[in-house]
């Protein structure tokens, strides 16, 4: 890829990211299942979630399943937990494996929980407070995906994944008739699907890439239909130090840029920026546009290679306006 397309490309996609900033209207409350669009994994939190084309072997499964597609290890297991806003709890897992090689794709599994709590439930009632309490309701969600990925040339990668997803938002009592009620369990599921798309120009570890997430029919809970949170996301990436110092194999400077077109919100831009040194330290910061009480992220993480396991610890930091700052941290394994 010559130097006159990539300076085309770039200004094509400062255009159109910031002409959707400026031009769209706000939408708000256009979906459920919004668990779908939060992220657990240290690294991606550190870095704004611009992720979609960084290859993060099992975890780009909550990204981009391209990503997958050149994981060299094995096996790869990725662990996080997120401490997310109001007391939520948010923790993901994943497992790729890449068996001959990759010589026939990556195969990867992902498994997503969400824990919101305690809440009092409360029930209408003919007294003077005009409520009584029920029992206390414990809600959840979990998303269960079955994903792969290949490398189709040494430059072009594509991915996709299948998802069942579902919450439960405790029970609440129903009128059937005048004189007649019955209790409901306010559960709903779904089906969806991830896919997406990376292209490595070999110019300076300039990428660019596509992921669509949470394509699916409308769901419901009792008689309330809504859609998921369907996000289509373009992004690109590239190491700046090559620009600094191109003989250098000891530093690594990325920066990678999402712009994002999400069903229930307005566009949004993420950035991210990592530094990585001696294959051991990494630093790493992040900034979101056109988010409501979300923009500088941070992070660092330290990673060790014993035998034939390669193993990284990352940590995130997210101060998030009015609520609770919000702490990333993730553990991943990989065996060579």
């Amino acid at each position: 890829m010559n130097k006159l397309l990539f300076i085309k490309f770039s200004i094509l996609i400062a255009f159109l990211s910031t002409s959707l900033l400026i031009s769209a209207d706000k939408k708000l409350a256009q979906t459920g299942f919004q668990f779908l669009s939060v992220s657990s994994d240290a690294r991606a939190g550190a870095m704004g979630d611009a992720m979609t084309t960084i290859f993060g072997q099992s975890k780009s499964l909550f990204f981009n399943p391209a990503g997958m597609s050149r994981q060299n290890s094995f096996i790869d297991v990725s662990l996080s937990q997120n401490q997310w806003i109001a007391g939520i709890n948010h923790n993901a897992i994943s497992v790729s494996s890449a068996p001959s090689n990759g010589k026939y794709g990556v195969f990867g599994i992902s498994f997503m929980h969400v824990d919101y709590g305690e809440i009092q439930g409360t029930m209408v009632w003919d007294n003077t407070q005009g409520f009584i309490d029920t029992e206390i309701i414990k809600p959840s969600a979990l998303a269960l995906g079955l994903g792969y990925a290949k490398s189709l040339s040494n430059k072009f990668s594509v991915g996709g994944q299948i998802k069942t997803a579902s919450q439960y938002l405790g029970k609440n009592v129903v009128p059937e008739s005048d004189t007649t009620q019955s209790v409901v369990k306010n559960i709903a599921d779904a089906v969806a699907f991830d896919f997406g798309t990376i292209y490595e120009t070999g110019w300076k570890g300039f990428s660019f890439g596509m992921s669509v997430r949470n394509f699916s029919q409308e769901t419901k809970f009792h008689t309330e239909g809504f859609q998921l949170p369907l996000t289509f996301t373009i992004g690109t990436s590239m190491n700046i130090m090559e620009f600094l110092s191109p003989k250098s194999s000891f530093h690594q400077l990325i920066l990678s840029v999402d712009a994002l077109h999400p069903r229930s919100y307005s566009e949004r831009i993420n950035i991210g920026i990592e530094y990585r040194m001696i294959d051991l330290i990494n630093i790493r910061t992040g900034y979101l546009f056109n988010y409501d009480e979300q923009n500088i992220t941070a992070g660092f993480g330290v990673q060790k290679h014993v035998g034939p396991i390669f193993i990284s610890v990352d940590y995130a930091y997210t101060p998030f306006g009015v609520f609770d700052n919000v702490q990333r941290l993730s553990i991943n394994l990989s065996l060579y």
